[in-house]
């Protein structure tokens, strides 16, 4: 009975301390609404970290499309983060590692843990994250907001640049909206 109460007691410790660990490593948050557009090309958008040069330090999330080569077809799907990323230069398994299927609508969050591309940590300081989106064809909207690693929980000033072509709609802005970044350490 005491070597079952043990385990028990054991077993509890390790399953609640693990969250904690996890929520200790997290840097940075990004949030926003997603809604899904209907018609061809839109609904791409990246989420990524750059340090205080702008140098790429690590992608959180890709449209799955864009990433597996779309880009090839459409240079206009998020170009800023194919270049920023060297996406061309990246094997599969490091695409697969941050790309996935296009959304649903829906709220989204993406973490940041510290950390680069090779999963070391990177020193406390400047850094940027960047959501760029493909909204319809060459219209683009980029968030950036700057955090300061190192310096404890914050929310970051997010700031939003539209690009426009020919075929800019109104109704297409709201692809992306409300998003908010903060620091958690």
């Amino acid at each position: 009975m005491k070597k079952t109460l043990l385990i028990f007691i054991l077993t509890a410790i390790a399953l609640t301390s693990i969250p904690a660990q996890q929520a200790a490593q997290a840097a940075a948050e990004i949030t926003f609404n997603y809604t899904r557009l209907t018609g061809s090309a839109s609904n791409q958008f990246a989420v990524w970290v750059e340090d205080a040069q702008g140098q790429h330090i690590k992608t959180l999330y890709t449209t799955r499309w864009t990433a597996n080569g779309g880009y090839k077809t459409r240079p206009t799907s998020i170009p800023l983060w194919v270049k920023q990323s060297n996406l061309a230069g990246m094997t599969k398994e490091q695409v697969d590692a941050f790309s996935s299927a296009t959304p649903k609508t829906s709220a989204l969050s993406y973490t940041w843990d510290g950390t680069n591309i090779r999963g070391a940590a990177v020193p406390a300081g400047e850094y940027t994250l960047v959501l760029e989106a493909t909204l319809r064809w060459e219209n683009q909207v980029y968030y950036r907001a700057p955090i300061r690693l190192g310096q404890g929980a914050a929310n970051a000033q997010v700031k939003v640049e539209y690009t426009t072509g020919e075929r800019d709609t109104t109704a297409e802005r709201a692809m992306i909206g409300d998003v908010k970044v903060r620091a958690l350490r």
